[in-house]
């Protein structure tokens, strides 16, 4: 075996070593990317061409072929993951959920993922995904620049609390702000809507806690591990250990999300991060696992 299939080899063990301990099936990894490769090429250039606001290279780990990273994930146990899609322009959105939507029929274990964009005709083409079977849908309003109060979004919005499809939104103003980022626009879109089931990306880094205050307000509000407590991300927005009480009192709330394959760091590491803040068996157990088995129906 060469040195790079002796690492893996490796991590897979400690993966499964990870869940195995908890005593769980395996892992609900709800942020995970599968796109176009033309897409996909154009998201690993950004981060490796490096991002002046981070300050640290962005390598990404897992730079393979889609089937050898679909393996690798069912290799390390996890059982359901995303592909999650954005567009940054008008047109695009339509294109990205017909291939999530072959991407998912072709990867049974794979959530059927897919997006939208403040353009006419968004609330047709969300509703023809729910009805072929969209599990969850991803909104980037820095990566998409858009406003979610923008008044094409609204009825997508209503559509998504009414059927209950959960929805990951970047919103937080992390690794670098945009002009819709943050706890303010988001948190009206919550009011005119309070039964959408709103998932945090990144634990809304940096201002985890105005989103842990939306969590508790309401009650379809949930937030992503995603490349949170990660030695990363903790040197670009560290999270205040003041917040932990919050955090573990909010355990039914949090679900495991990684990024992979676009991480600087092994996929291991993210677990690793959430073992360390030592909030206890049940708290790891429900993050891993159970919280996005319920709320996913899975």
């Amino acid at each position: 075996m060469t040195a790079d299939e002796l690492s893996t080899v490796a991590e897979i063990a400690a993966v499964t070593a990870f869940w195995r301990e908890l005593g769980l099936p395996g892992l609900v990894d709800v942020h995970t990317h599968f796109m176009p490769a033309n897409v996909l090429a154009k998201v690993w250039a950004f981060f490796e061409a490096g991002h002046a606001a981070v300050g640290q290279p962005w390598p990404i780990a897992y730079r393979q072929p889609e089937e050898d990273r679909v393996a690798l994930l069912r290799a390390f146990g996890v059982r359901r993951f995303s592909a999650l899609l954005y567009p940054h322009k008008p047109g695009m959105a339509s294109w990205l959920n017909a291939w999530g939507a072959d991407f998912a029929a072709r990867t049974p274990d794979a959530l059927h993922s897919a997006t939208f964009f403040p353009e006419p005709g968004a609330d047709a083409y969300v509703a023809e995904a729910i009805e072929a079977g969209a599990r969850l849908f991803k909104a980037h309003l820095q990566v998409g620049a858009y406003d979610p109060r923008d008044e094409l979004l609204d009825p997508v919005w209503g559509l998504l609390a009414e059927t209950g499809v959960p929805v990951i939104v970047h919103c937080g103003s992390g690794p670098t702000p945009g002009r819709y980022t943050g706890p303010g626009p988001i948190s009206e879109v919550l009011a005119r809507h309070p039964r959408l089931t709103a998932i945090i990306a990144h634990l809304g880094a940096p201002e985890y806690g105005e989103f842990l205050d939306l969590a508790e307000r309401y009650p379809g509000v949930h937030l992503d591990t995603t490349m949170a407590f990660t030695d990363f991300l903790e040197r670009l927005a560290p999270f205040p250990s003041a917040l932990a009480p919050r955090l573990s009192a909010a355990a039914d709330r949090i679900l495991l999300g990684s990024d992979f394959p676009n991480i600087p760091y092994p996929y291991l590491h993210q677990l690793q991060a959430l073992a360390r803040l030592e909030l206890g068996t049940p708290w790891l157990r429900a993050v891993c696992h159970d919280n996005a088995a319920r709320l996913l129906g899975l």
